[in-house]
């Protein structure tokens, strides 16, 4: 395992490892692991942690005059280096269409999603009138939870003054993204954000617009495929969803991980590297980090 100098503390999450150096900074190490209902799946995906990092790091970039973040530097492609931030144990969900865990919902029949009213008359994918948001509970083991924002405020977990300022953030990076996204012919369908202080500022934490917390349709095509009823191409990590789905696996009680052949593998590898080139505008470049690099790079960056 990684170990850095003056490194005080290590966490392992379901796809990135985080090592605290010192009281002050955080390095985040983006694995090739990749997780689907809340559980690791039991073969890495080539290259994912690069392309979630790069994609994280161009977004936190391009989005810092909307809200303050963690990041510093990415001296590497898995690799971020920044501030360590103390988390708000919520997740800042917010959807553009109705798809994937909403239309789930919508189609139990069920017509509120976190206190939010869902419109009658909706159709799997079709967009909400206006983007709705819909926080989650982070949970360290086990399943995310549905939350209002009445029971945040009920649940003292932040105040309404932060709440509000979540909100504001959540909207406009979602507005950011959407437009980004439009560059590329693509839709951002929904996404998350996780925010946090930083000797009392709040910032938005973590990664965004990667394809392990968003969800994109490709735009060209779309009404087309809404018309006739049709599934969307879309580039997200729902692809990985429906394959589990398909072999029995929800991450219930009593379900069994399906086996993951080399060809599923590399479908998944390749669906990650066609997001990234579509979201990037670039090609993709190919390299395998090791942890002697990480190390001496790191160490080198707080020595210097």
């Amino acid at each position: 395992m990684i170990k850095f100098n003056n490194q005080s503390n290590y966490y392992q999450g379901k796809v990135r490892d985080v090592h605290s150096i010192g009281d002050q900074d955080l390095v985040m190490i983006a694995s090739n692991r990749i997780s689907a209902f809340d559980h690791i799946l039991p073969r890495e995906i080539p290259y994912k942690g690069n392309i979630l990092n790069q994609i994280a790091t161009e977004f936190l970039q391009q989005t810092a005059h909307i809200v303050p973040n963690w990041l510093n530097n990415s001296p590497l492609p898995n690799v971020s280096i920044g501030k360590r931030c103390e988390p708000i144990a919520i997740e800042m969900v917010i959807r553009g269409y109705l798809t994937g865990h909403a239309w789930r919902t919508y189609k139990s029949g069920l017509r509120t999603l976190c206190g939010v009213t869902l419109p009658e008359g909706m159709k799997e994918h079709d967009a909400f009138p206006v983007p709705i948001i819909t926080p989650a509970t982070k949970a360290e083991e086990g399943h995310d939870e549905d939350i209002s924002r009445e029971d945040i405020l009920a649940q003292k977990i932040v105040s309404g003054e932060t709440l509000n300022a979540l909100e504001k953030y959540t909207r406009e990076l979602f507005a950011h993204g959407t437009t980004e996204a439009k560059k590329r012919g693509l839709i951002l369908v929904d996404t998350k954000y996780e925010f946090g202080f930083y000797n009392g500022e709040l910032m938005l934490m973590d990664e965004i617009h990667t394809p392990d917390s968003s969800r994109y349709f490709y735009a060209e095509g779309y009404q087309e495929r809404q018309d006739k009823a049709e599934s969307q191409k879309q580039l997200s990590k729902e692809f990985v969803r429906e394959w589990l789905i398909e072999n029995n696996f929800q991450g219930l009680d009593g379900q069994k991980m399906p086996t993951m052949s080399d060809k599923v593998v590399e479908r998944i590898s390749d669906r990650y590297i066609e997001l990234y080139e579509k979201i990037m505008g670039k090609s993709f470049e190919k390299k395998n980090v090791t942890e002697v690099e990480i190390e001496t790079v790191v160490n080198n960056y707080f020595d210097n």
